[in-house]
Formats: C-alpha cells, sequence, structure tokens
C-alpha cells in the first residue's frame, strides 16, 4: 500500500515541480561541504559561505586541511553558527584525510552502511547531513530525511510526525526500488513542496497534494 501512496505523491509533485536538478556542488567534496555548511539555515546563506571559499579559491581538502579555524570561520559566516561548523568542517576533513587520503573518489568506493556508520561517528555529522553526503556528493542510495519530509507525510497520515528518523526512511528504502536518481529527485520535491506550501502553517491552496 505505501509504495503505491509514495509513488502517487512522488509523481504528483514531478508533475507540478519538474526536475530540481538538486544537489548544486561542481564536486562531490562542494556538495560534502554543502551539507555540513546548511545545518540551522538557508541554501542562499550556505551559497554566500561557499562563494566565500571560492573566492579565495580555498575550496578543496588541503585548503582547508591548513587553514586556521579563525580564517575558515570568518570565510563562512553567512552560513550562521560558523565557529561550530569551522570546526565541524576541520573535523570532517581530518576524517577524510586519515581514512581516504584526502580523496572523495577513495570515500566513494567504501560500502555504503560501514561508511554511513563512520561519517555518523564523526562529531557533529547527524543522519540527515550523513546521508546527504552519501546521496549527493557520492551517489549511494539512500533516502535523506528532513523536515519537510516528516511534516508532508505527517499530514498526509502516512507516518507520526514524532515517528524516529530510521522509521521515516525505512519507509522509502521498503517501498520505493533503491535508485540514486529517485531518491534525489523525491527528496529534492519534498523540499519545493516544504517551503512552498507545506509550511509550519500549512498552504494548501494550490498544493499539488491537496
Amino acid at each position: 500500500m505505501n509504495n503505491k501512496k509514495l509513488l502517487s505523491i512522488y509523481k504528483k509533485l514531478y508533475n507540478a515541480f519538474g526536475p530540481q536538478n538538486w544537489w548544486p556542488g561542481d564536486t562531490p567534496f562542494e556538495v560534502a561541504v554543502g551539507a555540513i555548511l546548511t545545518q540551522n539555515t538557508n541554501w542562499g546563506n550556505v551559497e554566500k559561505a561557499i562563494n566565500n571559499l571560492k573566492k579565495e579559491e580555498v575550496l578543496n581538502v588541503k585548503a582547508i586541511h591548513e587553514m586556521p579555524v579563525k580564517k575558515l570561520a570568518s570565510l563562512i559566516q553567512p552560513s550562521g553558527y560558523f565557529n561550530v561548523k569551522a570546526k565541524r568542517l576541520k573535523t570532517f576533513i581530518d576524517f577524510l584525510m586519515k581514512d581516504y587520503h584526502g580523496s572523495m573518489k577513495n570515500m566513494r568506493k567504501e560500502e555504503m552502511h560501514s561508511l554511513r556508520k563512520k561519517l555518523l561517528s564523526v562529531n557533529g555529522i547527524g543522519p540527515e547531513t550523513a546521508d546527504s553526503i552519501l546521496l549527493y556528493a557520492l551517489a549511494k542510495p539512500i533516502f535523506v530525511i528532513d523536515a519537510y519530509t516528516k511534516r508532508a507525510l505527517s499530514r498526509h497520515n502516512i507516518l507520526g510526525q514524532d515517528q524516529a528518523y530510521d522509521k521515516f526512511q525505512e519507509l522509502f528504502h521498503l517501498s520505493l526500488k533503491k535508485d540514486v536518481k529517485l531518491y534525489n529527485e523525491y527528496h529534492a520535491l519534498f523540499v519545493r513542496v516544504g517551503k512552498m506550501f507545506c509550511k509550519t502553517k500549512p498552504i494548501c491552496e494550490g498544493c499539488p497534494l491537496k
């Protein structure tokens, strides 16, 4: 039953909004940086921070690894919580250097579940950030759950808002084929409908899921 419901939601959203071309980023490393910076802020602020790194020509593993944390914090300031995020970025890059010689390509070779476990042990990386890195930067078939997804599904009585992250994720993994492209597009469509209609205070008029 759930797979029919989920596919029907997907089709309605896709027909209404079309392909989302998400996640914006020129390289897997840039996508991973974006996934860490986007915690507790909106994408517009992340773009400003990423542009600062690009202007200084430091959006690469080596440069950020060698950069003083204070300098990094000042460059990513637009993304908010910049001192915390600078430390988180440095910790992620330490992990990337230590386990994968600083290469996202090497990281991608690792089996998804063992890599997810490792990512979750990196300070400051929770399930949503880890899964965003796995799906969007490394093209691994894992569904990313965020506040928009939970809100839309709970309002359509598919799963209660208070259910755990893993429960929501399981729903997609059991109901849909394991497909990177589908997971990518579907998650991006949830973000779109969440920003436009399924807000904290819903705007149901005109919503494709009404």
